[in-house]
């Protein structure tokens, strides 16, 4: 088969890869129908992957159709529509039982546990896809949900519900959201589910501020943010969403919130000294969170919003492309051109 690898900084390569195989009796074969490229995928690369090496298959987005299901899957059968959750779990542990997968008490290493990151689960980007543990790594779709917002679904607006859901939303709140990719849209969405009555949107781009005030935003096109906000809402902020990773944004999110506001960073963030302000955390009686979503844990609500339409995340796509052109898609992305915001890609062209 053919998938998508990461051949150095700057270099994807469409390449012939073997096919899978099962990953034990309890595992199955998926045939990729779509699958997404997202922000995390950004920093392989970039050069600064999560594990070190290349020629190892990237993404961890996938919707597609079980051709191979082992002896010991109990909820799937050869044929069903699937969503793949982009991290996956030993689906025994305690953790993994509620669908913590993320705190999953045998892989505790993220590398070890989502597809794509290095050479422990392969990646999503591909034709096919083996899945460990299918009855706790697969989410089988209903017929209303199409393979566009399924896609959101495996990663992006799991992320986004997480943070807003961490940062306690309440009706009537006003809710700051900085950067206005995938995963900052979805998160204006989720602050409007969660009963928001006002949402900001920053981010330096225009087409990704005019994305969000599609979705009901009011952007803030301001070369001082901070000020822009605080003047807008008369004060601080309720919360703040922080979907970019950056040392300043993160920064950004502590200053946009008022006395008792509540910062939630879901951005990926790799510095080891980062420079919290621990002062005017304290004196702002600030609530500050961080973490990293559980897909499984998430999926079922916002399943149930998606085919009500109270939530769209195939709003967030702006692109539909081959596969075999992974390696422009990724530079689209990573230039941030032609008004990109979602990627899918199609792995049978």
């Amino acid at each position: 088969m053919r998938a998508l690898t990461y051949a150095g900084p700057g270099v994807i390569d469409w390449s012939e890869v073997p096919d899978p195989t099962l990953p034990g009796p309890d595992g199955a074969i998926v045939r990729v129908r779509a699958a997404g490229v997202c922000g995390s995928d950004l920093h392989i690369y970039a050069g600064h992957g999560f594990t070190p090496g290349t020629g190892y298959g990237v993404g961890h987005e996938a919707v597609g159709e079980i051709v191979e299901a082992g002896p010991l899957v109990r909820g799937f059968a050869v044929g069903d529509r699937v969503l793949v959750p982009a991290s996956a779990g030993c689906d025994r542990c305690g953790n993994c039982r509620v669908g913590l997968v993320s705190a999953c008490a045998s892989q505790p290493k993220p590398a070890d546990a989502c597809y794509g990151l290095g050479g422990a689960l392969a990646g999503a980007q591909a034709q096919y896809l083996a899945v460990p543990h299918a009855d706790g790594n697969l989410v089988r779709l209903p017929e209303s949900i199409g393979d566009a917002a399924a896609i959101v679904l495996t990663d992006n607006a799991p992320t986004a519900w997480y943070g807003a859901r961490r940062a306690r939303i309440a009706p009537g709140d006003t809710v700051v959201v900085i950067g206005l990719g995938p995963v900052g849209l979805m998160a204006v969405q989720a602050a409007f589910a969660m009963g928001a009555a006002r949402v900001l949107g920053v981010d330096l781009l225009a087409e990704r501020r005019e994305r969000a005030a599609a979705l009901g935003a009011e952007p803030v096109d301001s070369d001082d943010p901070k000020s822009a906000v605080r003047e807008r809402l008369g004060g601080g902020a309720d919360v703040a969403i922080e979907a970019v990773g950056a040392d300043a944004t993160i920064a950004l999110a502590i200053s946009v919130v008022g006395h008792g506001g509540r910062v939630s960073v879901i951005g990926v963030n790799q510095n080891r000294a980062y420079p919290f302000h621990m002062p005017l955390a304290q004196v702002k009686d600030l609530e500050f969170h961080i973490g990293l979503c559980a897909v499984q844990y998430e999926l079922p609500a916002l399943l149930a919003l998606t085919a009500a339409g109270r939530l769209r995340p195939e709003t967030v796509v702006s692109h539909r492309m081959p596969m075999s052109a992974g390696d422009a898609a990724y530079r689209l992305f990573a230039e941030r051109a032609d008004g990109v915001s979602k990627v899918v890609l199609d792995p049978s062209s």
